[in-house]
Order: C-alpha cells, then structure tokens, then sequence
C-alpha cells in the first residue's frame, strides 16, 4: 500500500480491540462479517471502528472472507476494501456482503441476520446521491422553493423508514443512526445551497438567504459520539463548517474552499465547536490534508501547520500532516523538484533533473485507465503544439514495466519523453501525487515555477503564456 495513499485517503490504522461499556444497557456479544469481493484489488479487507482497525482479513482463493467479531458494541463499524463503507452490526449478527469493485455503491447487498438495516441505510445513500445529481439545477430556485423541495424529500424519506419500521423490530441505537442518515443528508443539501449563493453574491448578485431557512442549524450536534464516522453527519459538518468559515472572511476575500483565509478560519471554527475529541481531530485532520496538498505559499502552509499542531490533540496524526507539509512545502514555487530516478522505454535509468532540456511540463498516467491516459496525452500534445517553448515530460505511475511499454507502444506515443518511476513509493511521497490530473511546471533547471496545477484546467495556458513572457 502506498505510503501517500495511506496519508492522503486511508484513516489512521492503530490495532486495537473493543470492550464492552460497563454500563451500557446492550448485551455484549461476537457478530460475523463476511462476504464475497467481485474483481478485488487487493486480497485483504480492513474491518474496524471509527479511525481504528480491528483486524487485516485476507480473502480466500475465491474471494471469500469471513470474521468473527468479538465483544460487539453496537453501533457503526466500517470495512474497506480500496473503497469505505460503514456498517451497522449488533450482537449476535451474521452480516453478509457481496459487491463488485467495478460498480462498488450500485453492487453492495447484504444478507444475514442484520442486513435489513444495512439495505436499508445503503437505500438512503443512494437516494441521497441521486439528489446530489440534481443539485446543480436547484440551486437557481428561490430559498423558497428550494426548501419545499428539501422538505418533500425528507417526508419521502420518513415514509420509506416508517414502512420499515412497521416490519421490522429496531433498536433505539439504529434508529438514531438511520434518522441521522435523512436529516443530516439533506442538512448538507441545503448548506451546499447557502454556499452556492453565497458565492453569487461575491459577484454582486442579490440572493439572500432568510433566516428562517437556517432553522435547521439550531438542531446540529457538534459532537456526537454515536454519529462521529457516520458519513452523511461528517458530510455535513465539512460543510457547514464551510459556509460558517466563509462567513468570517468573506468582507476580506472570495470563496476558496482550499484557499488560506478559508482554512485558516475553519480550523478555529473546528477547535471552538465540536466537543468531541476524536471528531475534532478527524475533522482537523481532512481539512489540513485538503489544504496542504492544494496550498501554493510556504509562508501560509507554516501558519497552517502551526495551526493545526496547536488544535490536534492527536500525536500520530501531528507526525502524519508533518510529513505531508514538508513534502508540499518542497513543491512550492522557488524550489527544486526532487530529482528523482526515473526508467526510460529502453530499461535504462535516468534521473528527473536530466531530462530537462527547457521549461518543461511534467504530467501523470496511468495504464489501468486508458480512457484518461489517451486523454491525457491528447491534451499534453495540444498544449505542445501551441507552445513548443516547453517540454511534455509523460510519467507512467504504476509498477509493471512490461505493461507500461507495451501501451506506450500499442497508444503510438512518442517515446522521447516517456518515463516511469524507479520507485514510485518515494516519487508519490516526494511529489504529493494525489490525483493523475495532477501537473507541474519546472524551469530548465528544475525550479519549480507551479508544483500542483492541472493539465486540463484551460487556466494551464493564461501559466504558461506568463511564463514566457517573465
């Protein structure tokens, strides 16, 4: 597993077990988990609760799993598979899954004592996703009309969940959850609503949000336990604490959900508001990771790092945003770019810093999506094409050699400048590579002139025009 990924997209893995509370009015039991995983990527799942890690399971010659649960606490637990899911199980459940990686939400059914309220809470989510798909066209209504709109999904909601209840016995714990699904699901469509019009009125257009559509904030718990890794309620916080950051700075500058100011101000908001430690850090945690890997100004990413080391209580994760800071830090504009080494189509190694011959543009792909490396590379050779001034440096980020050269060869890409990590581990780590999209711009001699920009950003070439023109 690469490091970067663990960093970037996994929570914090610490091995731990769960007992049972003293107090608590449920029995404690084991449950089972098991399941079959179409088209794995790995051959192990994760299987845990809140950031931590239960246990490694390793799926059999058939891609099979099964796991007995010890001292089962009610509530969420979570397995992974290359993607999350959350869970809810309860003593003495036999919860079985299947789901096809390729299709991973529209595939996951589950079976066995316990999966009613898992199809169900998968139900909510998918209905909850087709909304998000028609968000964009709802955002022109009237605060009006936009929560007559919100407020007959959520009565559509509460019918669903009520028929469910007529034929099912529901534990008080569910319930909770489950509620926490609809409200909390559609909380963050009406705050993706504020934060839309919010920016319209940056640019002078009169929208304005009575009060009475933000009733809804006066019922928003900022530290639930039960609810701290549920997603639609994490969801929800993120954006809530959005709009309420906007709300502090926006007499000082524009929306910029991954800009200074923004973070700056989140990050207090954060610290003041949620009660709940581990919520808190979690939630500190994903706005610093959001943050770092887009931040252009070293200056600004210490006094985010700053921040971030006075909030966090947490230790493993002050080391966790260290390490990533110091990484992007490198990559601000005035530095030099890692030399890194790199394998060329002829199995020879070369390092990064010789294949600079002028400014260069430096690109990632990879083979396992040929849909986006053939647009990739069409891009890139657009952009070569109108400004031959630069170099497009191509780099190949998977590990299998043979492969590589055989699409290099097979797609008829110029194999000048094709090149693929020697180590990707240490290239993903050292250059933040966070996403395929991502591009850099380097001077003749390696200095970066823009360390995280996008290749198909049209904005790309306003950067490259200006850097001829210095």
């Amino acid at each position: 597993m690469h490091l970067i990924r663990k960093i970037l997209l996994l929570p914090l893995i610490v091995l731990c077990t769960f007992s049972c509370k003293k107090n608590s009015s449920n029995a404690c039991g084991t449950a089972w988990i098991g399941g079959e995983i179409v088209n794995p990527k790995k051959d192990f799942i994760l299987i845990g609760r809140s950031r931590k890690i239960i246990d490694t399971v390793k799926l059999d010659e058939n891609n099979f799993f099964l796991y007995k649960l010890e001292h089962v606490d009610p509530g969420i637990y979570f397995i992974s598979h290359y993607e999350y899911q959350a869970i809810y199980v309860e003593p003495d459940d036999s919860l079985m899954l299947r789901v096809n990686t390729l299709e991973f939400d529209e595939s996951l059914s589950f079976t066995g004592k316990g999966s009613h309220r898992n199809n169900f809470l998968m139900d909510l989510f998918l209905l909850n996703e087709e909304v998000d798909d028609s968000l964009p066209k709802y955002y022109t209504l009237t605060p009006e009309d936009f929560e007559s709109k919100i407020d007959s999904i959520k009565d559509s909601r509460y019918e669903l969940f009520d028929e469910y209840l007529e034929s099912k016995n529901a534990s008080r714990g569910f319930k909770e959850v489950a509620e926490a699904g609809i409200n909390y699901g559609l909380y963050a469509k009406k705050e993706l609503y504020v934060s839309a019009n919010s920016r319209k009125k940056v640019y002078n257009e009169n929208i304005e949000i009575p009060e009475s559509f933000l009733g809804f904030r006066k019922e928003v718990e900022y530290g639930n336990e039960h609810l701290r890794s549920y997603y639609p309620y994490y969801r929800f916080l993120a954006y809530h604490l959005d709009n309420l950051a906007y709300d502090e700075y926006k007499t000082k500058g524009n929306y910029n959900r991954n800009g200074f100011l923004h973070n700056y101000h989140k990050n207090i908001l954060i610290d003041s508001l949620i009660s709940n430690d581990s919520l808190r850090n979690s939630l500190l945690r994903t706005n610093a990771h959001r943050y770092f890997v887009n931040a252009e100004d070293e200056s600004n990413e210490r006094v985010i790092l700053g921040q971030f080391n006075k909030f966090s209580t947490h230790e493993a994760d002050k080391k966790e945003i260290a390490l990533l800071a110091e990484a992007t830090i490198k990559l601000t504009p005035g530095h030099t770019i890692p030399n890194l080494m790199l394998l060329t189509t002829d199995n020879t190694v070369k390092d990064l810093h010789s294949t600079l011959n002028k400014p260069s543009v430096i690109y990632f792909w990879s083979e396992k999506s040929v849909k986006h490396h053939r647009k990739i590379h069409t891009r890139a050779r657009e952009l070569q094409a109108k400004y031959p001034e630069f170099d497009f440096i191509a780099i190949n980020i998977d590990t299998h050699f043979k492969k590589w050269l055989k699409t290099v060869k097979n797609s008829g890409y110029s194999e000048i400048n094709e090149y693929q990590f020697e180590n990707f581990d240490e290239a993903e780590m050292k250059l933040v590579i966070n996403s395929v999209n991502k591009a850099m711009i380097v001077d003749k001699k390696g200095k970066i002139l823009d360390g995280n920009t996008y290749i198909f950003d049209m904005g790309i070439e306003n950067q490259l025009l200006s850097y001829l023109n210095k």
